[in-house]
C-alpha cells in the first residue's frame, strides 16, 4: 500500500539525478573522487506570479517549458561536476541550446513526416489516410530515435540513473525510509515518467492531426506547431491522472505503451547510483520529512 505524498518529479543527468519537490529542486552528482555533490535551489515558476497559469491545460504547457529549461541547466551542471566539461553554459548559450533542440525536434518529428507524405499521393488522396500515415511515420521515427540512443554506452549509464530515479520515487511514495535496500526491489517503470508523456503526445497528435484535412505543406507544418502546446497540455493532465490512478486496471492498460517504452529508456541501477538518487530526493523534501528519512 502507498501513502499519499506530494508528487516529486525527477530527471537523470550525467552521473547524477535531478529531483524537483514542492519548493526545491536539487541535482546530485557523483564526482570523479567518488563523493556526491548536491546543489539545491528554490523552485522558481512563472505560475507563482500568474496563478491563472496553474489552471488545467495551461499548467502543462508551462511545466513543459520549465522542465526543459531546468533539465538543460541540470545537465550542464552535472557535466561540469562529473568532469565532462570544464566550463558552465551562460544564460545566452543555454537559450541557444534550447532553441536549437526545439528546432531539431520540429524538423525531425514534424517537418520530415509531413513532407514525406508527398510520396503517398500515388497510393491515396484521402486526407485522413495521409494524416494517419504521417502519424505512423512520426511514431516510427520516434521509436527508432529512442532505440538508437539507448544503444550508446554513455546514454545507457544515464538510463541507469533514470531507473534509480524511478525506484527512489516509488520508495518515497510507498512511505518507506529512503535506504538502498528499500529502493532496490521497486520497478524502473513509472507512470509519470517523461517517456510516458512523450508517448501520449505522439498518440494524441496522431488522433487530432487525422481530422485536420490536407492543406499545403507550410499550412500543415504551421498547424502542427500551433497545436503542440494544446496537445502537451492535454497529455500533461492525462499523465497526472494516470499517476494518481495507476492501480486502476483500465488506466494501467492505457499507459502500458509508455511503460513498455521505458524499458528502452531505463536500466537497472547499481547501489552507488541509487545512493545518488536518494541524496537528490532527500534534498528536496520538507525538513521534517527529510529528517525522518535518515537511516
Amino acid at each position: 500500500m502507498t501513502c499519499k505524498r506530494p508528487n516529486v518529479g525527477g530527471q537523470a543527468v550525467i552521473e547524477g539525478v535531478m529531483m524537483r519537490g514542492a519548493d526545491k529542486v536539487a541535482v546530485a552528482v557523483r564526482k570523479p573522487d567518488g563523493e556526491i555533490e548536491v546543489d539545491v535551489k528554490p523552485v522558481s515558476s512563472i505560475r507563482d506570479k500568474y496563478p491563472i497559469l496553474k489552471k488545467p491545460l495551461l499548467r502543462g504547457v508551462i511545466a513543459l517549458f520549465e522542465s526543459l529549461h531546468d533539465g538543460m541547466k541540470a545537465l550542464a551542471y552535472s557535466a561540469q561536476v562529473s568532469g565532462d566539461e570544464d566550463e558552465q553554459l551562460s544564460d545566452k548559450e543555454m537559450a541557444m541550446t534550447i532553441l536549437t533542440s526545439v528546432a531539431l525536434a520540429i524538423g525531425l518529428f514534424i517537418v520530415v513526416p509531413t513532407w514525406s507524405m508527398r510520396f503517398m499521393h500515388t497510393l491515396t488522396d484521402d486526407p485522413m489516410l495521409l494524416n494517419l500515415a504521417e502519424g505512423v511515420l512520426r511514431m516510427v521515427i520516434f521509436l527508432c530515435y529512442i532505440a538508437a540512443i539507448s544503444s550508446m554506452e554513455d546514454i545507457q549509464r544515464v538510463f541507469q540513473y533514470h531507473g534509480a530515479e524511478h525506484k527512489t520515487i516509488y520508495t518515497y511514495e510507498a512511505g518507506l525510509p529512503l535506504k538502498v535496500e528499500n529502493v532496490r526491489p521497486f520497478s524502473t517503470l513509472h507512470p509519470r515518467c517523461g517517456t510516458n508523456f512523450l508517448m501520449i503526445v505522439m498518440l494524441i497528435s496522431m488522433f487530432i492531426f487525422t481530422f485536420l484535412g490536407w492543406p499545403s505543406l507550410l499550412e500543415r507544418i504551421a498547424s502542427r506547431i500551433v497545436l503542440m502546446p494544446v496537445i502537451a497540455g492535454v497529455s500533461y493532465e492525462l499523465i497526472r491522472f494516470a499517476g494518481a490512478h495507476a492501480e486502476n486496471s483500465l488506466v494501467h492498460a492505457c499507459i502500458m505503451p509508455g511503460l513498455l517504452l521505458q524499458k528502452l529508456t531505463t536500466r537497472q541501477p547499481d547501489d552507488s547510483q541509487i545512493e545518488v538518487a536518494i541524496a537528490s530526493l532527500k534534498a528536496v523534501l520538507p525538513e521534517e520529512e527529510s529528517t525522518s528519512e535518515q537511516p
